[in-house]
């Protein structure tokens, strides 16, 4: 698993970025970085680690960045560590790049191959044949590395066969479990990990971020990557999917018809009905809805003194809203009648908060 094809695309990589092993500039996360160096200079690191927080804001890139750290002798005993800066030319740095350190393994879902679909899930003997690397003692007598990304692609039995060795881990083993719900994660692996949350990061830097990845994203106008930041919930992924105007303005156009309610412009939600209900609307209409749920949130957060008994129409209608996406996409009912009834929810629930 730690072995691929390095010119396979990986199932979560944004097409023109690099991926998070290959990204040595740092944004952000201060605080998670310190707790690992702390851990470091202590010789007390955890040995199981649940790193949690939205997609898309450098969760992988921190746990590659440990990585390299823990598995290059100088930094990992060195008592005054101050950074976990490895050179992208040192050795260690191009062993974690290719995949071929042999104190490192990879959990994650397969690339795409000539021959085979990219897995939707990590199967239980790939976590298998991942840990047989902590049967034996680590070759320099370092670290031995896994990471895990992510938590949420893993199976029952994969997740599981992974507890058994978080459970009872080989001397100077870490595990870096990436997940984007960590309250989803196995309870008997939480329990088992020292948990650390990211939380989204600031503009300046997200933009610092994007401007690091090199073409095509250090090239965006300045003004485009300004109006799609708002709508990036702080991550660095999110906001590179939304440089582009025809989105923004798309984003834009919802909000617009959001912030009017509780009165409704009846026309320009009868149009975004029929165009969100056309075969090819599929992109238009995840959006339109990921739109709506941060609206929602929005509101909730702005009236979060108003108690619970108040915004109870709001939270049941964002439920409700949730529950018949997913009838519509598992039985590929029309979304018109949804989106209609959407927008009248919500105009009553917005009455009846006000």
């Amino acid at each position: 698993m730690s072995r691929d094809d390095q010119d396979s695309i990986e199932p979560d990589q944004l097409d023109g970025a690099p991926h998070p092993r290959n990204q040595f500039a740092f944004f952000g996360h201060r605080e998670g970085e310190g707790a690992f160096i702390e851990g470091l200079r202590s010789g007390r690191l955890h040995h199981a680690w649940l790193i949690g927080g939205p997609q898309g804001i450098g969760k992988a890139t921190l746990a590659y960045r440990l990585a390299r750290a823990v598995l290059d002798p100088r930094k990992a005993n060195d008592p005054a560590l101050a950074s976990l800066d490895v050179s992208p030319e040192a050795q260690v740095a191009r062993q974690v790049s290719a995949l071929s350190h042999p104190n490192l393994s990879i959990l994650r879902r397969a690339p795409a191959t000539d021959k085979k679909a990219a897995s939707t899930t990590i199967p239980v003997d790939a976590v298998r044949k991942a840990l047989n690397m902590f049967g034996s003692t680590a070759a320099d007598g370092g670290y031995r590395v896994c990471i895990v990304d992510s938590a949420e692609d893993l199976t029952i039995s994969s997740a599981n066969a992974l507890l058994k060795v978080i459970e009872e881990p080989p001397p100077r083993s870490l595990f870096l479990i990436v997940s984007h719900a960590p309250q989803r994660v196995l309870p008997t692996i939480r329990s088992r990990c020292r948990r650390l949350l990211l939380r989204p990061l600031d503009n300046d830097q997200i933009k610092g971020a994007i401007r690091s990845l090199g073409e095509p994203w250090a090239d965006v106008p300045s003004d485009l990557l300004d109006q799609a930041l708002p709508y990036g919930e702080g991550s660095v992924r999110r906001t590179l999917e939304l440089l582009d105007a025809d989105k923004v303005a798309f984003i834009e156009q919802v909000t617009r018809l959001l912030e009017g309610l509780p009165r409704a412009d009846t026309k320009q939600i009868y149009a975004l009905a029929e165009a969100l209900s056309k075969r090819d609307a599929e992109d238009s209409y995840e959006l339109a809805l990921e739109t709506i749920e941060r609206w929602v949130s929005a509101k909730l957060h702005e009236r979060a003194g108003a108690g619970a008994e108040r915004l109870a129409p709001l939270v049941e209608v964002c439920e409700k809203i949730a529950r018949t996406a997913r009838e519509i996409d598992v039985f590929n009912l029309d979304r018109r009648p949804f989106i209609l009834t959407l927008f009248d929810d919500l105009a009553d629930a917005v009455r009846r908060t006000a």
